[in-house]
C-alpha cells in the first residue's frame, strides 16, 4: 500500500471519528473539571487521559484518589472496569488486515473504546483496513485529550462553588450510560439493583466497616457479576 493510500484510508478514519470527537469533548471537559474540583492535580488528570484514555475508569479513579483509597483498590477497580476492552480488541482483531504493519495493532488497540469499537463493528466492509481504524481512534483519542485539558483550564476560571456542584457529573454519567440498557432489560435491571445493594450492606453494615469504599466497589461488582452471569446464561443480550 503507498503512502496516497493510507492518507486516504486515514482521512475515511477521521471523518467516521467526528461524530465520536464532538460526543467526547465536552465528557472530557467535564472529567478535566471534576479533577480539579477532587483535588487532584491537574497533570494526573491530564496524564490519566494520555495514558489510560477510558472514560469510565478515570471517573472512578479520580473519585477514588479523591477518597484516598489505595493504589491496589484502585488499579482492581479499573481493572473490572476495563476488562470488556479484552473483548472487544479480540473481536476486532479478527477484521483487521494487518498485513506486514503489525505494530499498527498496538496503537488501534490501545484507542478502542466503546463507541470507535461500535462503529467499526457495524462497517459494511468484511476486512477493515488499519489505517482506517487507527484515524478513528487517534482522532477520538486527541479529542478527549484535548477536552481534559480545557476542562482544567476551565477550572482556573469557573467559580469553586460551581466545581464542587460537577461531582454530581459522574453519577449523571453513569446513570445514563445505564438508563437505556436498564429499560431493555430485566436481567440488567435486577443485575444492576443488586450491585447496588450489595454495595449499601457493605457501606452500611458495622461487620464490613474495615473495608473501604474502594474495595467495596469491587466486591459489589464481582458478585453481582458472577450471580448475573449464573442466573441470566440465556437472557443478558
Amino acid at each position: 500500500m503507498n503512502k496516497k493510500e493510507k492518507l486516504l484510508y486515514l482521512k475515511k478514519g477521521i471523518k467516521l471519528a467526528i461524530p465520536i470527537a464532538i460526543g467526547y469533548i465536552p465528557i472530557a471537559i467535564t472529567f478535566g473539571l471534576i479533577t480539579k474540583s477532587s483535588g487532584v492535580s491537574n497533570k494526573i488528570g491530564i496524564i490519566m487521559s494520555l495514558m489510560v484514555f477510558a472514560g469510565a475508569s478515570q471517573f472512578i479513579g479520580v473519585n477514588l484518589m479523591a477518597l484516598n483509597s489505595a493504589p491496589l483498590e484502585i488499579i482492581l477497580t479499573t481493572f473490572i472496569i476495563n476488562f470488556r476492552h479484552f473483548l472487544m480488541s479480540s473481536s476486532l482483531s479478527q477484521r483487521i488486515d494487518s498485513g506486514e504493519n503489525k505494530k499498527l495493532l498496538y496503537f488501534i488497540s490501545f484507542g478502542i473504546t466503546d463507541e470507535t469499537f461500535a462503529v467499526s463493528s457495524l462497517l459494511e466492509e468484511e476486512s477493515l483496513n488499519p489505517y482506517m481504524v487507527l484515524g478513528l481512534n487517534f482522532t477520538a483519542y486527541l479529542s478527549w485529550v484535548f477536552g481534559t485539558i480545557l476542562g482544567v483550564l476551565l477550572g482556573n476560571i469557573i467559580p469553586q462553588i460551581i466545581q464542587n456542584s460537577m461531582g454530581i457529573a459522574l453519577y449523571s454519567m453513569f446513570i445514563g450510560l445505564i438508563g437505556p440498557s436498564i429499560k431493555k432489560s430485566k436481567p440488567i435491571l435486577i443485575t444492576a439493583i443488586l450491585s447496588a445493594g450489595i454495595n449499601l450492606i457493605i457501606v452500611f453494615a458495622p461487620i464490613f466497616s474495615f473495608l473501604s469504599k474502594g474495595w467495596s466497589i469491587i466486591i459489589a461488582t464481582i458478585v453481582s457479576s458472577l450471580v448475573g452471569t449464573m442466573c441470566f446464561k440465556e437472557d443478558i443480550k
